[in-house]
């Protein structure tokens, strides 16, 4: 698979079912995915899944991500400790444009239990399809690897 054009995908539980929707939705529009689990909605925890996409996105395996919990804040908080990796907690299309334009995210967090099924298609549209603006963006987000 292209790093360019595969997404990768992961969830606990509370993510599940939006994480099919927008896995279908993704793979309608030829985009490649790599779904790390979870496969179910019983219960698991979101380190675990947090820590799957945060390596592979660290690494360069992969350029972009979304990660899916109940409130979006925990598997969030996760990723982020990754080298490179630049988690955002997006509940609408505005936060995730600006979440590319500004701060080059590479990983979309949606918080599963809080937006509806189209807000969370219209902000997968646009966090993927938005471009970094670099310029002084680009020495902001150069500052925030330790």
């Amino acid at each position: 698979m292209n790093i360019e054009t595969t997404i990768v995908l992961a969830s606990d539980h509370a993510g599940f079912e939006l994480k099919k929707v927008v896995k279908q939705h993704l793979e309608s529009k030829a985009i490649g995915i790599v779904d790390l689990g979870t496969d179910s909605e019983e219960a698991s925890d979101y380190p675990d899944f947090g820590h799957k996409i945060g390596k592979l996105i660290s690494k360069g395996t992969y350029e972009k991500g979304i990660s899916l919990c109940g409130s979006g804040n925990g598997i969030n908080m996760t990723v982020n400790k990754y080298r490179g990796v630049r988690g955002a907690l997006c509940w609408n299309e505005k936060i995730a444009e600006l979440a590319r334009r500004h701060n080059n995210a590479n990983i979309c967090a949606l918080p599963s239990r809080f937006v509806s099924v189209e807000e969370a298609i219209k902000i997968v549209d646009t966090f993927i399809d938005t471009v970094f603006d670099g310029g002084r963006h680009e020495r902001r987000i150069d500052k925030i690897d330790l």
